[in-house]
């Protein structure tokens, strides 16, 4: 009784090694779009930071008062698209609309300060911005650009983060007292009869597995589901409008639009002033040479697209060799060192004695074990923790779909799958 309980032990451990495996695949997936793995930040939220600190280093000589007077607006930018990347509830569209509109306001006010301008003034300004275009094309082309890059990087990632969960999560089913059994019986019996040297047969082997493992076979579906849509979303990061590209680069759109307006000054301030009226005189003094201050648009600083481009090749070559993971697992169990393979079928261990295997290989997932001859499988209860994992993965493929369309979606519970770094 002894050596039995530590077989079913071993044996337990032996079936579910190649599901842990298949974490540390996916882990080492997740990690490898990190940049600093130590604050678990990930490639592209370094691309933001990168973008940031540019800002910050170049903005001060470059634009003055506008930068010095208006640095939380700047902060506050980068803060809510970083916020919005790692899954908060946030509307991208409406926090890149509002940075506009404020950065309009403030430098409206800095390029006339000898005029009195209210909160009334400025918001008829507001309202006439997207027929004056002050910053020219830059908001419109990268609140387009901008919103479908961060779509689809933050889908991406916690795609990753998703399907590491649930292989983490289906890993820790335990194996049916018929399974354990069927196991023994495939893989010791022979020892028992004095037949040490023959090794189960492949389609024995076969049929034990598709029965212990049914439940995991009905994740195929949507778990390649889940892969093929990773692989679409994949591929919006390549192109002239990349995402390493859009990240990497918000900075040197804002110094151009900053440009664009201060190039057009005149024909702005005469387009608003029809629109809105002229505003009132000030009383006070207008400063310093800083506020006229023109800049040029920040050199605009390379992403390195051969670190991205390399990044999201590894990846989608590692979804690929896992995408048929649940219904290969039997295969992958019934190799040559448990069975005798496809050559020796007439000498080997066909669970009753030393002869050819006869049954029929039964399909994968629990309703083709219905007539399973080595493991007893009740086909009308699944595995609830199985089918729970399913629903996540519909869940997960919905949002990757709808964002390789551009389209927003809502990520509930992301903090479940992804660990905010500061």
């Amino acid at each position: 009784n002894e050596i039995t309980d530590n077989t079913v032990v071993n044996l337990r451990l032996l079936s579910n090694t190649n599901v842990l495996y298949c974490i540390k695949h996916l882990s080492c997936i997740s990690q490898t779009m990190n940049k600093h793995s130590g604050f678990k930040n990930c490639y592209f939220q370094d691309l933001l930071n990168k973008s940031e600190k540019a800002l910050y280093d170049t903005f001060p000589s470059t634009y003055g008062e506008l930068y010095s007077q208006n640095v939380k607006l700047f902060k506050d930018l980068y803060s809510e698209l970083r916020r919005y990347y790692r899954g908060s509830n946030i509307n991208l569209e409406e926090a890149l609309n509002e940075f506009w509109t404020r950065l309009l306001e403030r430098l409206f006010k800095l390029m006339n300060p000898q005029y009195h301008i209210t909160d009334e003034y400025l918001d008829c300004m507001g309202k006439h911005s997207e027929q004056h275009k002050p910053f020219g094309e830059v908001p419109r082309d990268l609140k387009l650009k901008a919103t479908r890059a961060f779509i689809a990087v933050r889908s991406y990632v916690q795609g990753l983060s998703v399907g590491s969960d649930v292989v983490r999560k289906v890993s820790q089913v335990s194996l049916s007292h018929e399974c354990t059994r069927a196991i023994m019986k495939l893989v010791y019996c022979p020892y028992c009869r004095g037949m040490s040297s023959v090794k189960p047969c492949n389609n024995y082997c076969h049929n034990v597995m598709k029965g212990c493992l049914a439940n995991q076979a009905d994740l195929d579906t949507e778990w390649r589901n889940l892969i093929d849509s990773m692989l679409l979303v994949a591929d919006r990061f390549d192109g002239p409008s990349n995402v390493d590209t859009v990240i990497g680069t918000i900075h040197t759109r804002i110094a151009e639009a900053i440009s664009n307006m201060q190039e057009n000054r005149e024909s702005i301030t005469a387009k608003v002033f029809q629109g809105c009226g002229n505003p009132k005189i000030s009383t006070k003094a207008s400063s310093g040479e800083d506020k006229k201050r023109r800049g040029k648009a920040v050199t605009d600083d390379k992403s390195s697209g051969l670190g991205l481009e390399k990044l999201v090749s590894d990846a989608k070559g590692k979804l690929r060799d896992i995408k048929d993971y649940w219904v290969a697992l039997p295969s992958t169990l019934c190799n040559e060192k448990i069975t005798s393979g496809s050559v020796n079928e007439d000498k080997c261990w066909n669970g009753m004695a030393k002869g050819r295997y006869l049954p029929e290989v039964m399909g994968d997932g629990l309703a083709n074990q219905i007539n399973n001859p080595e493991v007893e499988v009740d086909i009308t209860k699944p595995d609830m923790t199985i089918r729970q994992q399913i629903m996540q993965l519909k869940i997960m493929t919905n949002r990757l779909r709808n964002a390789y369309n551009g389209n927003d979606v809502d990520f509930q519970d992301a903090s479940e799958y992804t660990r905010n770094p500061k």
